[in-house]
């Protein structure tokens, strides 16, 4: 067993602009879970506001997403999580901002996530994120002001994607460019293929089909 602690960040936005209901993407949650529970780490859940986080884009005949429901410890976090400003990033080697179009309306502008993904970078730690939950890395600072992504290559939901999924219109900013405004190289891949980008202690993936490559490397920087 690892003394290795990993916090997933889940949304809390159930909202997608009108058009249907979102939240955060079980799948994107799931598998990155299942790469640190074989790895022997400790994993908690928690949301920007508590409670029972929304899910979207749940596959019941995906077995590491039933798995991940069903987790005993998991179930009862999620059941009622604990609110992300309650959260001691000390206790934690690495987040996970998971993605989900809910993240775009209430990762950017949490005060609690930034301060999270900040002490646990400038720790030593990992800073993650996966499709839409890089959302939470564009006002992320470090304590010197400057952004945590700036001049880092990275990875998220691209524009072609966002398109492909008729939102370009419906989302309050394109992930791609918000990225890029804030000093970040984003480098897109084909849609829907897996792609994920390392750049030091920063590990980004563009959609559901990164998660778990992206489960991986995080696993790869806390174990070397």
């Amino acid at each position: 067993m690892s003394d290795k602690r990993v916090l997933l960040a889940l949304t809390s936005n159930d909202d997608l602009g009108g058009v249907r209901k979102t939240g955060y993407y079980v799948g994107e949650a799931a598998h990155p879970w299942r790469e640190f529970v074989d790895a022997g780490f400790d994993v908690d859940v928690a949301s920007i506001a508590g409670g029972t986080p929304p899910q979207d884009g749940y596959d019941d005949s995906d077995e590491i997403q039933r798995a991940f429901l069903t987790d005993k410890k998991i179930s009862t976090q999620l059941a009622d999580t604990t609110r992300l400003d309650e959260i001691d990033p000390g206790a934690y080697d690495a987040v996970v901002l998971v993605g989900g179009h809910g993240t775009m309306w209430d990762f950017p502008d949490s005060v609690a996530l930034a301060a999270i993904g900040r002490v646990i970078y400038e720790s030593g730690g990992v800073v993650a994120a996966v499709c839409h939950g890089p959302s939470g890395l564009v006002n992320m600072k470090l304590s010197d002001g400057t952004p945590l992504i700036a001049g880092k290559t990275v990875a998220g939901f691209t524009n072609e994607e966002e398109a492909a999924v008729g939102l370009t219109d419906t989302v309050p900013f394109l992930l791609a460019d918000k990225l890029t405004e804030q000093g970040a190289k984003h480098i897109p891949a084909e849609p829907w293929t897996e792609h994920v980008e390392v750049d030091g202690r920063l590990v980004t993936g563009q959609n559901p089909q990164s998660a778990v490559a992206l489960g991986r490397a995080v696993v790869t920087l806390l174990t070397d």
